[in-house]
């Protein structure tokens, strides 16, 4: 690593993201000054001449009317624009309700990451870790009408044990090693203002079921990755809500589920050291890989469906580990990212998942990404609830752009677009408690809208065709939103002045990132 890297990374909050594979882009400078973020309470807005489309049951209404009064629907259907009310004549459009990321970790200051989730017409995100209060302060402001971004339900810090994968230098994580220190943890985060708990790999089972009860005693839920000492169906049977990415999942399948357990509890790790742990874990998911037992899936899929614990695949992360000789910037989305970012990425790629490689270990990579599709094309079949997530922060990720990537990563891997479609707006409300809000284009929901120039049902790359973006009865029109588009382009060439927001990385693989 150059000098001027580390003078970098020493500089900011995201040394953290750079052991994780995250992002991070610097820019407190920045200047975009928004409209007035709310939305009229008394004018009605008609959106006409569109289809509606119904993620639950793929259905298509044409020739509809939305009426939009405040931040809710207020009519849909074959209706006349009332007197007074502005419409907007959307002949050939089609809309769908506002898409959610279910799995984030936001870039940069609140010029970059909020305007490119809306832009893409992501309406709510789930932020999965909040190594920096500025999180929670983005959360009430969006809220509070006074930024302009998703609505935001944010993790709390990593909950992590002993020894925890992180490097406490790089990210703070509350590291647990019995019960009574679990239980003080939830009861710090929940006052620190977290909307949920987040779990992580090292947990100890007797602090991982205290965590459990501890939230519960706190009203919070506990969303994140499945603890090695836990096996799976005692993950959902516990209660934790959603499990993360794929890779704990795979052992939990495996004919010789005890043996790879037993070798993944005997990794032995220092502090801060995910990269021996990677290299101690490829081995055991390969194994794991290799002996998919159709019977244990059946078993293990079939407790997750009844328990309603959602999976957020996060293909779009998994392809990127899995693949790391094939991954670089988009040259279309490149200018969303600053130059540190982009260099920090290609240190990543390059020191820490490519390095030493044998070509064994390559050729074995690309074999698991094609065993990861096969995975999620199970999840399916069994009707598992899945979100969908991108783990927004892995290299080379750019906010609200790497949603379109995984609905499309899904679909490749046997989703029907229906299916994607409703993993990214339907499931997501469900699962937040908020489907009487959320989801569907219907009266009485909230205006969450996203206005396509094509059929979604019909290709999923439709998504990325954005024409207007609704975001609580505010209109986001194909002019503000390249202006916003161009903000965040500016924004990234700002050079960084002071620590902002980390990437504050999950995990994926074995390793965090």
């Amino acid at each position: 690593m150059n000098s001027s890297r580390r003078q970098f990374l020493a500089r900011t909050a995201a040394g953290a993201a750079v052991v994780a594979g995250g992002s991070f882009t610097a820019n407190h400078a920045a200047a975009l000054s928004w409209p007035a973020m709310s939305a009229d309470k008394t004018r009605i807005t008609a959106l006409t001449d569109v289809t509606v489309i119904d993620p639950s049951t793929g259905r298509r209404d044409r020739h509809q009317t939305v009426l939009i009064s405040g931040d809710r629907i207020i009519g849909v259907g074959r209706l006349p624009v009332p007197r007074g009310a502005t419409e907007i004549d959307l002949a050939g459009k089609f809309v769908i309700p506002g898409l959610a990321d279910m799995h984030v970790h936001s870039l940069g200051d609140e010029h970059v990451s909020p305007p490119l989730y809306l832009a893409n017409g992501l309406t709510t995100v789930r932020e999965m870790a909040a190594p920096d209060p500025v999180v929670y302060d983005w959360r009430d402001r969006i809220e509070a009408g006074t930024l302009l971004g998703p609505r935001m339900i944010v993790a709390s810090q990593i909950i992590d044990g002993d020894p925890t994968l992180w490097d406490p230098n790089l990210l703070h994580v509350l590291v647990v090693d019995d019960e009574a220190g679990a239980r003080a943890a939830v009861r710090q985060v929940k006052e620190e203002g977290a909307d949920f708990v987040k779990v992580y790999s090292r947990l100890s089972s007797s602090a991982y079921r205290a965590i459990l009860d501890e939230a519960r005693r706190q009203g919070l839920t506990v969303h994140g990755h499945a603890p090695d000492q836990v096996p799976i169906k005692q993950v959902s049977d516990a209660g934790q809500r959603s499990i993360e990415h794929i890779h704990s999942l795979g052992l939990s399948v495996s004919s010789r589920e005890v043996e790879v357990r037993r070798m993944q509890q005997a990794i032995a790790i220092k502090t801060g050291d995910y990269n021996g742990w990677f290299r101690q874990m490829h081995p055991i998911e390969w194994i794991a890989a290799n002996t998919y037992s159709r019977a244990r899936a059946a078993d293990v899929f079939g407790t997750l469906r009844r328990n309603r614990t959602r999976v957020t695949p996060t293909l779009t992360m998994h392809h990127v580990l899995d693949m790391p000789d094939f991954t670089g910037p988009d040259p279309a989305t490149r200018k969303y990212l600053s130059e540190d970012s982009i260099g920090t990425y290609d240190y990543v790629i390059e020191n820490l998942y490519k390095a030493n490689r044998t070509a064994e270990e390559i050729s074995h990579q690309r074999q698991m990404w094609e065993y990861r599709q096969r995975f999620v094309r199970e999840l399916f079949a069994h009707d598992v609830p899945v979100l969908a997530g991108t783990d927004t922060g892995t290299p080379y990720m750019v906010p609200g752009f790497a949603l379109h990537d995984e609905l499309e990563l899904l679909v490749a891997a046997g989703a029907t677009t229906r299916q994607a479609l409703y993993a990214a707006t339907v499931e997501p409300a469900k699962f937040l408690g908020m489907a009487a809000d959320l989801g569907s284009v219907a009266p009485r929901k909230l205006a969450d809208l996203v206005v396509l120039d094509a059929d979604p049902l019909q290709d999923i790359r439709n998504t990325r065709r954005i024409h207007t973006v609704v975001t609580r009865g505010r209109i986001i029109s194909p002019a503000e939103r390249s202006r916003m588009l161009a903000g965040v382009e500016a924004a990234v060439k700002t050079p960084p002045a002071a620590a902002v927001l980390a990437a504050g990385g999950c995990c994926g693989t074995g390793r965090p990132h």
